[in-house]
């Protein structure tokens, strides 16, 4: 057997057979065709998870200006993220038992192309947020379902390839803060265009999750998460370890969506050219390519991760200083510093990977840790758009998102700790 085949195994775990049974994926996966459809869906998947809020963040103030959005109504758009993750990142485990994993998460990359689409079109600011809406679900369901799918095919790689997929998350991400302005000059100076064109690489990412299905390779439905074999789990509401992860995944979470929404505009009203505003965005989505791939492997190796934890948040705390301070003058040193921070992001994906030691638990975790940390996190960019807009300055805001690294790190210190949710004892049976 090839090792790309062994990857495809599926974790051994004290579970019963028939828990590991269901969870195991289906025959016709367990070949080299099978094992690079799934990396290339995982990767095109990650790449298109974020393009559709960094690509507006470029253009925010064009859209703004153009569908007449005051400052409250733009700090609601960018809040529209975190509320879709929360609501319909909920549904995935659902879908997932019901469709297969891999069905649910080519049905949210047809989403995301249909509201990329669909969202250049609109004429006004409320259809504008529905056709975002629906890219957004797609987001949603993906999010939840991507370390389900890693700890599913890739049981024993579960760092490297929560690494992999969070390389291409970042660079989706800072592809699309980097090349959005150039492309809408190049084609034409419209704003709508410059947001239509991503959805091209939505398309291409429908295309491997068709060829899994196609191949009956990615069909495999989750086994149910609630249930340990005929005994109902314990809700996962009981475990305090879930309950940090949720908390610092929705503060980073917090963070990321402020830095991506507002941050441009910071450094433009600083006097900084909007080109320059958008590769500065792009810098710190780009910090994320090499040290999403370096972060997860470290995290895996050991046994606490809160000394990561502790040094992601300061380097928030110093670029967000840094900004109230010198936001012109240092503006490369704090695109940097946010970068670093923002990686906290892939160090939460690896530890809801390692939190719970089977397929069924991580279904559970994932989609609690994650739609309780987006709804966690749906106030902070709508509050700094009203302090935004009512401070007349970026004084006020920029102290609240240092303020909010402070809880990140002292849940992600709890949320690090050596320990699995089947573990805790309020979860036991």
């Amino acid at each position: 057997m090839s090792d790309e085949t062994r990857t495809l195994r599926p974790a051994r775990a004290a579970a019963p057979p028939s828990q590991d049974s269901a969870a195991r994926p289906a025959p016709g996966a367990r070949t080299v065709w099978a094992t690079r459809l799934v990396v290339a869906g995982i990767v095109l998947a990650a790449l298109n998870l974020r393009p559709a809020v960094t690509s507006l963040g470029a253009l925010l103030e064009e859209a703004r200006v153009d569908l007449h959005m005051s400052g409250t109504v733009t700090g609601l758009l960018t809040s529209v993220p975190a509320l879709c993750f929360a609501v319909f990142g909920t549904t995935a485990p659902r879908l997932a038992r019901r469709f297969g994993p891999a069905a649910v998460v080519c049905a949210g990359m047809a989403a995301i192309t249909a509201g990329l689409v669909i969202r250049p079109l609109a004429g006004g600011a409320a259809g504008f947020l529905a056709a975002t809406a629906l890219a957004l679900v797609g987001i949603a369901v993906s999010n939840v379902l991507m370390p389900v799918i890693v700890k599913n095919y890739f049981p024993d790689r579960v760092g490297p390839m929560t690494g992999v997929y969070s390389m291409a998350l970042a660079a989706g991400t800072s592809l699309a803060a980097a090349a959005t302005v150039p492309m809408t000059s190049a084609l034409g100076g419209s704003w709508r265009t410059g947001l239509a064109v991503w959805a091209v690489l939505a398309a291409a990412a429908v295309l491997p999750w068709l060829g899994l299905l196609r191949g009956r390779a990615g069909s495999a439905a989750v086994p149910a998460a609630g249930r340990r074999g005929d005994t109902p789990a314990a809700p996962i509401t009981r475990s305090p370890t879930a309950w940090a992860l949720a908390c610092f995944f929705g503060l980073q979470a917090t963070g990321a969506y402020i830095t991506m929404g507002w941050m441009p505009q910071i450094f433009r009203d600083a006097g900084v050219s909007a080109s320059t505003a958008g590769v500065l965005l792009a810098v710190t989505m780009a910090m994320g390519i090499p040290l999403a791939f370096v972060i997860p492997r470290l995290a895996a190796r050991m046994r606490n991760q809160g000394p990561i934890v502790v040094a992601l948040g300061l380097c928030g705390v110093t670029g967000y200083l840094g900004l109230f301070l010198a936001p012109a003058a240092g503006a490369w040193a704090w695109a940097l510093l946010l970068g670093v921070s923002n990686c906290a992001f892939p160090l939460a994906l690896t530890m809801i990977g390692m939190r719970s030691r089977t397929g069924a638990g991580v279904v559970r975790l994932s989609a609690f840790a994650q739609s309780a940390g987006y709804l966690i996190s749906i106030p902070g960019p709508l509050l700094v758009g009203v302090l935004y807009q009512h401070s007349g300055g970026w004084t006020v805001p920029l102290l609240l998102m240092a303020g909010l690294l402070v809880p990140q790190m002292a849940a992600g210190v709890l949320a690090g700790r050596d320990r699995t949710i089947e573990d805790e004892k309020r979860m036991r049976d």
